[in-house]
């Protein structure tokens, strides 16, 4: 009899131990399912709010030369419809095709020089803003030999470049007076008025000439006479030189004010999708560079070989401030005139 009372006091004990387990279950699924359900709404919330972005139309200019090269691979998203906005992408010559157009705000977002976007926002009265930049140093001292290891070795020689007046002749007249030379009697300065010319020069294989010549021009007068190097990167001279801390900003991306003021949505997307073109540019060199010749820019060959040498980057934010900044201090103490008179306040820099 004991033994029976025994048993049915250990079944008891059991059923009553299987109802509190069975409980912890039932709770515990629920908070999975608590947990499952929460993460689900968190992803149809961020998947409404990709949806709910609207597309806008922006006409864009890019020159062509290194600027336009880290846009490719948006404008190939553009040209299929897979950018998040409606862009139609125009290439120019020279910045002053478009100028009047973007203070206007016909063109809503360009990329031209910095010291060209400097001059345009002072001159307007503050129409236009830089975004970011998206090339820094692209020019390079080339030589058909090897005497040139320094900038001090340039004393006595001829030197074969373009831009008086612009930003080449204070670059190079910056690194000459850095390095304790007189550009107007240690060096023979020759300007042409392209870069094509220049190389000319350099190929003719004239004694103790060399060049100063942006890319991807650079790797063409390589690519056509195996004797001429790159003697000297003027951007990592510039920085050793340098006591500021600046270095060289070569190209930016401006945007007209209004349109930023009033699209900054828009904008922001634009953004987001050039800093991923750059990424792609620089990580995928050979696609991006038959892209450059498929938009008519350089031939895929030089492309691929430049594109290395091009420092094309994306930099926002305080930091492209302060880097825009310092170099356009150098230009203004060389010559005002080259920036548009005076500094850029901050109404310059989108922030």
């Amino acid at each position: 009899m004991k033994n029976k009372s025994d048993n049915i006091l250990l079944r008891k004990i059991t059923a009553f131990l299987l109802c509190i387990c069975m409980a912890f279950v039932l709770a515990a699924c629920k908070n999975d399912a608590g947990v499952n359900n929460a993460s689900s709404e968190n992803s149809v919330g961020n998947a409404d709010e990709n949806l709910s972005y609207e597309a806008h139309d922006i006409k864009a200019t890019v020159l062509k030369g290194p600027t336009a090269i880290g846009m490719v691979k948006l404008m190939e998203e553009a040209k299929d419809n897979k950018a998040a906005n409606r862009y139609e992408f125009n290439i120019a010559a020279s910045a002053d095709e478009f100028s009047a157009s973007l203070i206007k705000g016909d063109i809503q977002i360009a990329a031209l020089p910095c010291n060209a976007a400097a001059a345009l926002y002072n001159k307007s009265g503050g129409k236009i803003k830089v975004l970011g930049i998206n090339t820094l140093g692209v020019l390079y001292i080339v030589e058909n030999g090897d005497s040139v290891q320094s900038v001090s070795d340039l004393k006595g020689k001829t030197i074969y470049t373009t831009g008086k007046g612009t930003t080449p002749e204070y670059t190079l007249k910056y690194l000459l007076e850095k390095a304790g030379l007189d550009p107007d009697k240690d060096v023979n300065i020759e300007f042409k008025s392209e870069a094509s010319e220049a190389a000319v020069m350099l190929l003719s294989g004239e004694q103790n000439a060399v060049a100063m010549l942006p890319q991807p021009y650079v790797t063409t007068a390589m690519m056509n006479n195996s004797d001429i190097r790159i003697a000297l990167d003027v951007t990592e001279e510039w920085e050793r030189l340098a006591d500021d801390g600046s270095t060289v900003v070569t190209g930016v991306i401006a945007v007209n004010s209004d349109y930023y003021n009033n699209n900054r949505e828009a904008v922001s997307k634009f953004m987001e999708e050039y800093a991923a073109s750059v990424e792609y540019v620089n990580e995928n060199i050979d696609e991006a560079a038959q892209l450059v010749e498929d938009f008519g820019i350089f031939k895929a060959d030089v492309a691929k070989k430049a594109i290395p040498y091009c420092n094309i980057t994306f930099i926002s934010g305080d930091e492209m401030k302060s880097m825009i900044t310092k170099y356009l201090t150098v230009l203004n103490d060389a010559n005002p005139l080259s920036i548009g008179g005076n500094m850029p306040d901050d109404g310059f820099y989108a922030q």
